[in-house]
C-alpha cells in the first residue's frame, strides 16, 4: 500500500458538544450503531494530535461532509447508570463506542476506517462478523484487531465531586489528573472560577468538557498518560500550569515509616513545606500531620487564600497529608486548611513551617535556606571538653530588646564585639522560635521550627550565630517544650480534636500560664519535640539547649490541687511520659549533635537531673539525661542573704554555706535571669540595701562570690553594669546609663569593668572550672564566721594548683583578717579585688605579696593575714 501524505496540522481538539475534525474522517455519535453508508463505513475516533497521519482509502469514495460531532467524555454517548459508579468503576458504553486511536502512527490498516466495535469487513460490506463468508476474501491486517473496548465516563460521579466541594476528600490525585482507562485516558480537572481547561500534551491540545462547579473533564483515546500541561483560562487571561493531581507522592515510605513510630530524627526534612524538584517539575512539598482530619485543603497567595482547588491526600493509616505543588516556591505565604470530624473547618499555620509572617500576621511562608556557613573552626574545638569541665560564663539576653530595633543582622554587628569585649564565653538567648505575644518574651511558642520573623529571616538568624561564633563565642538558646498557646491558628486541638497536647482536660490544662501542656505519651507528639531539639542544634548550629519550665514537665500535681490531677500508673506523682521524653530528647542531641549542652532549669530535688539516662537512681528512674541544670536553690538563697542588710546577716548565714551541701549532687549553672529582675523583684543592684555606695559595693562583692562558688555563671543584661531600673522588654537596658555626659556613669562602667576582669581571671584560672562537679575541687577555710560576715574557701584544679576566695559581707575593713591556708604555698597575691578604685570602691587592698605564718588556724598548719575591704570580695593565689 503506498504510504500516505502526512496529513495538515490538527488545531486543538474541544471536548464539547460542537467539536469539529475538519481534516479526519467523521466522529461517530452517541447514537446506535448502523451500517456504512455507500460511501463507506463509519470512521474510528479522529486522531488528536497534528503528528498523527490518517490512511487514505484505497478506493475513492465521496468525501464525507464533516459533522458536528463531539469527542468523548463518554458521558455525552452512554447513559449514567442508576447508581453512580465510584472513581474506580467503569461506565459501560453503549454498543456502537469505538476504540480510541492511538498517537502514534497506526499500523495498517483495511483500505476503508472500519467501527472497532466490529470484526473488520470488505470495505464494501457493512455486514457484521457472522455474515457468511462472501466471494471476495477480507483484507488481511498486519496483527490482529482488538476486541471492543468498553469505555467509561470521565466525568466525576456526585460523591467524589461532593466530597472535594467540601474539602473530606482523602485521595484526590485518584480522582483527579489524568488516569488511564478503558477506552483511552480520563483527564479531570478541578478548577474553580475556570472558564475552561485545555490539556497540551506535545502538539495536541484539548479541551475539556465543562461538568460545572469547577470540575472539567475528557476522554482522550490515548494508549498512554502522557506528560501534559493545563492551560486554564479566566476571566481575561489564561494560564499554562503543571497540573498538581499528576504527580506520584514525593514523601517516600520510609519517612512515613519514621514518622508513624515516632522515629523520624530529622522530620523537618519530611514535613511542612519544601522546594524540590519532583519528577522533573520545580515546585513545592507541603505536608502535614492531621490523623483526625475529614480532610486537608491547601491555601495561600499563589491561589488567592482558596484552598478549594487545592485538596492535600491522605498517605496511608501516619494521619500524613500530602501536596507536591508545582510553581510554588520560595516567600510563597500559605495555610492549611482543615476539615474537622464535625465537619467544621479551621484555618491553620504549618506547625512545621520554618517561616513565618511577622506578627500579628500569622501565616507560614515557604522558605529554602541557602546560607553557607563559616564557623568550621568553631564547630571543630567545641567536642573538645564537656561543657561541665570547661569554663562556661553565660551572657542571657533578649535579642529583640538588646537594642531595640536592631536585626538579626544587625545584631551580628554590635553583639558578638559587645560579649568577647567582656569575656563571656556564651550567649544565651531567650526564647527565638515563633511567638505571637512579644510581652511573653517568646514563652509561648506557635513556631516551632522558625526564628520570630521580628528580626528578619532564618537566614538572617544563621547570620548572627556564625559571627558569634567567628568571635569565640557559644551560642545557648532557650526552648520551650512544655507547653503552647490556645491560639484557634496554631497548634490547640490542631484537626478538631486534641493533637499536640493531651486528651485529658485536666493534663491538657497548665494551671499556671492558661496554656496547654504537650501530650508526651504520644510517639508523634514526642517526635516533634525531639527532632526540633535536633533541628535548632544542627541546621543552625546552636551549641545548648536550657529547656524551660523542666519542673512544671516532671510532676501531675504541678500547681494543682487534689482532685485536679491523676496518679500514675503506679500511685505516685510523675510524669512518667515527660521522663521518657526528655532522656529521649537528651539521648538523641547528645548523639546526633557531639559538642552541644542540654541544661535544664528545674526548680526541685528531682533525683538524676544530669545523669545519664541508663543509670537508676535511687527513686527507680533513670537520669533525665542533662548537661547542666539550674541551681535555683542557690540563687534564692543568696539573694535572699544578700537582701538583708548587714547587720542581720549573720542570722542568715547559712543561706551562703547551704548550697555546697548539695553542689555535687548535679551539675550546676549558677543564674541570676531575667526572671530575678521583673515583676517587681527589682533588678539586682536594686536588691542590695544601704546607700547607692553600699549597694554597688554589695554588687561587686555578690558576683566575685557568685564566680568563685562551684558552678557555671549566668548573668541576664543589663545586671552587667548595675543597671538601677527593672528589664523592661519595651525598652532593654538602660544603655543611656554608660553615657560619659552622664554624672555617675562612672559608677556603671566600674561594675562592668569588674565583670569584664572576673570573666578574664576566670577563662585563665582552672580552678574556677575544672572541678566544677568534683568535691576535690572545693575546701572550706570558713564556712562558719557568722558574726563577720566573712566566708572564705580554697578551689583547685586537677594539677592542685588552688585560688583562695574572701568574701567580706560587712560594711567594715578587717585588718589583719588570720585566715588557714595549706603549708605548701610559700606566699599568696592578691588576683583580683572587688573594692579597688577602678571599680568604684574605696580602694582597700593587699598590694604586696602574702606570706604564710607557722601559726595553726582553721585547723590547717599555717595561717595569714589579710586586710579585708568592706562588702568586697578578694581573690589570691600562689605568688
Amino acid at each position: 500500500m503506498p504510504t500516505p501524505p502526512a496529513a495538515p496540522a490538527a488545531p486543538p481538539v474541544p471536548l464539547t458538544a460542537d467539536a469539529t475534525e475538519p481534516t479526519a474522517p467523521p466522529t461517530p455519535t452517541a447514537t446506535p450503531a448502523t451500517p456504512a453508508s455507500p460511501a463507506g463505513p463509519a470512521s474510528a475516533p479522529a486522531p488528536l494530535a497534528a503528528s498523527v497521519d490518517t490512511p487514505k482509502a484505497a478506493t475513492p469514495a465521496t468525501p464525507p461532509t464533516t459533522p458536528t460531532s463531539p469527542i468523548p467524555p463518554a458521558a455525552a454517548e452512554a447513559p449514567r447508570p442508576t447508581t453512580p459508579p465510584t472513581s474506580a468503576e467503569a461506565t459501560e458504553p453503549k454498543a456502537s463506542t469505538p476504540a480510541p486511536t492511538p498517537l502514534t502512527a497506526p499500523a495498517e490498516t483495511p483500505e476503508s476506517p472500519t467501527p472497532l466495535s466490529q470484526p473488520v469487513a470488505q470495505a464494501s460490506d457493512p455486514a457484521p462478523a457472522d455474515t457468511p463468508e462472501l466471494d471476495t476474501p477480507p483484507t488481511p491486517l498486519t496483527s490482529p484487531t482488538p476486541p471492543p473496548t468498553p469505555t467509561i465516563s470521565p466525568a466525576l460521579n456526585a460523591p467524589d465531586r461532593d466530597r472535594l466541594l467540601h474539602g473530606t476528600h482523602h485521595a484526590p490525585h485518584s480522582v483527579l489528573g489524568a488516569h488511564s482507562v478503558p477506552g483511552g485516558v480520563a483527564f479531570r480537572a478541578f478548577r474553580p472560577f475556570a472558564l475552561g481547561v485545555t490539556v497540551v500534551a506535545g502538539q495536541l491540545k484539548a479541551e475539556l468538557h465543562d461538568d460545572g462547579d469547577g470540575f472539567f473533564s475528557g476522554l482522550l483515546p490515548l494508549q498512554g498518560v502522557p506528560e501534559y500541561q493545563l492551560l486554564v483560562a479566566y476571566d481575561g487571561t489564561a494560564q499554562e500550569v503543571e497540573d498538581a493531581y499528576r504527580f506520584l507522592p514525593a514523601l517516600g515510605d520510609l519517612d512515613l515509616h519514621l514518622i508513624g513510630e515516632g522515629r523520624h530524627e530529622e522530620l523537618w526534612q519530611a514535613l511542612g513545606a519544601r522546594t524540590m524538584t519532583h519528577q522533573g517539575v520545580t515546585g513545592t512539598r507541603f505536608t502535614v500531620w492531621a490523623p483526625d482530619a475529614q480532610g486537608v485543603r491547601l491555601a495561600g497567595t499563589f491561589n488567592f487564600w482558596d484552598g478549594t482547588g487545592a485538596p492535600l491526600r491522605s498517605l496511608g493509616g501516619t494521619g500524613v497529608w500530602e501536596l507536591f505543588m508545582p510553581g510554588v516556591g520560595e516567600g510563597e505565604l500559605y495555610k492549611f486548611e482543615i476539615t474537622r470530624p464535625d465537619g467544621s473547618k479551621t484555618m491553620r499555620a504549618d506547625p512545621m513551617a520554618r517561616r513565618t509572617e511577622v506578627p500579628p500576621a500569622t501565616s507560614s511562608i515557604v522558605h529554602a535556606s541557602h546560607y553557607e556557613w563559616n564557623d568550621e573552626e568553631w564547630l571543630a574545638q567545641r567536642a573538645e571538653l564537656p561543657a561541665h569541665k570547661a569554663p562556661l560564663s553565660i551572657y542571657e539576653l533578649h535579642l529583640a530588646s538588646w537594642r531595640p530595633g536592631l536585626t538579626y543582622r544587625q545584631l551580628a554587628e554590635q553583639l558578638p564585639a559587645y560579649v568577647k569585649d567582656l569575656g563571656f564565653t556564651h550567649v544565651e538567648m531567650m526564647p527565638v522560635a515563633e511567638h505571637p505575644y512579644g510581652g511573653s518574651w517568646g514563652y509561648q511558642v506557635t513556631g516551632f521550627y522558625a526564628p520570630t520573623a521580628r528580626l528578619g529571616t532564618p537566614d538572617d538568624f544563621k547570620f548572627l550565630v556564625d559571627a558569634l561564633h567567628q568571635a569565640g563565642i557559644g551560642v545557648l538558646m532557650d526552648w520551650v517544650p512544655a507547653h503552647f498557646p490556645r491560639d484557634d491558628w496554631a497548634l490547640a486541638e490542631f484537626d478538631g480534636r486534641p493533637l499536640y497536647e493531651h486528651a485529658d482536660p485536666l493534663r491538657a490544662a497548665h494551671p499556671d500560664w492558661g496554656t496547654l501542656e504537650f501530650d508526651f505519651g504520644r510517639r508523634e507528639v514526642r517526635n516533634f519535640l525531639v527532632a526540633n531539639a535536633v533541628y535548632w542544634c544542627q541546621e543552625f548550629h546552636i551549641d545548648g539547649l536550657r529547656v524551660d519550665a523542666v519542673a512544671s514537665m516532671l510532676y501531675l500535681d504541678y500547681s494543682r490541687e487534689p482532685g485536679q490531677w491523676t496518679p500514675n500508673e503506679h500511685g505516685g506523682r510523675e510524669n512518667l511520659d515527660a521522663v521518657a521524653f526528655l532522656q529521649e530528647m537528651n539521648a538523641t542531641v547528645y548523639r546526633r549533635v557531639p559538642g552541644v549542652v542540654t541544661i535544664a532549669e528545674e526548680s526541685t530535688a528531682w533525683d538524676g537531673v544530669t545523669r545519664a539516662t541508663h543509670h537508676i537512681g535511687p527513686g527507680g528512674f533513670g537520669g533525665l539525661g542533662f548537661g547542666l541544670k539550674w541551681n535555683m536553690g542557690w540563687m534564692h538563697d543568696s539573694l535572699d542573704y544578700m537582701s538583708h542588710e548587714p547587720v542581720h546577716r549573720k542570722h542568715h548565714h547559712g543561706e551562703m554555706t547551704f548550697s555546697m551541701v548539695y553542689a555535687y549532687s548535679e551539675n550546676y549553672v549558677l543564674p541570676i535571669s531575667h526572671d530575678e529582675v521583673v515583676h517587681g523583684k527589682r533588678s539586682l543592684v536594686s536588691k542590695m540595701p544601704g546607700d547607692w555606695w553600699q549597694q554597688r559595693a554589695n554588687l561587686r562583692a555578690y558576683l566575685a562570690f557568685m564566680w568563685a562558688h562551684p558552678g557555671k555563671q549566668l548573668l541576664f543584661m543589663g545586671q552587667e553594669f548595675a543597671q538601677g531600673a527593672e528589664w523592661s522588654e519595651t525598652n532593654g537596658p538602660d544603655w543611656w546609663l554608660l553615657d560619659p555626659s552622664y554624672g555617675a556613669e562612672a559608677d556603671h562602667r566600674g561594675v562592668r569593668d569588674l565583670v569584664r576582669d572576673l570573666n578574664t581571671v576566670y577563662r585563665h584560672t582552672p580552678a574556677l572550672w575544672q572541678l566544677d562537679t568534683d568535691p576535690t575541687g572545693f575546701q572550706w577555710i570558713t564556712g562558719d564566721a557568722a558574726e563577720d560576715n566573712v566566708f572564705a574557701f580554697l578551689r583547685y584544679d586537677t594539677d592542685g594548683s588552688p585560688l583562695l576566695a574572701v568574701s567580706n559581707f560587712a560594711p567594715v575593713v578587717r585588718h589583719d583578717y588570720r585566715l588557714g591556708t595549706p603549708d605548701d604555698i610559700p606566699a599568696w597575691h592578691e588576683t583580683l579585688n572587688t573594692d579597688t578604685a577602678l571599680y568604684g570602691g574605696s580602694d582597700i587592698t593587699n598590694p604586696d605579696p602574702i606570706k604564710p605564718e607557722p601559726q595553726p588556724w582553721h585547723g590547717r598548719p599555717t595561717s595569714i593575714r589579710v586586710t579585708l575591704p568592706p562588702l568586697a570580695t578578694v581573690w589570691l593565689r600562689p605568688a
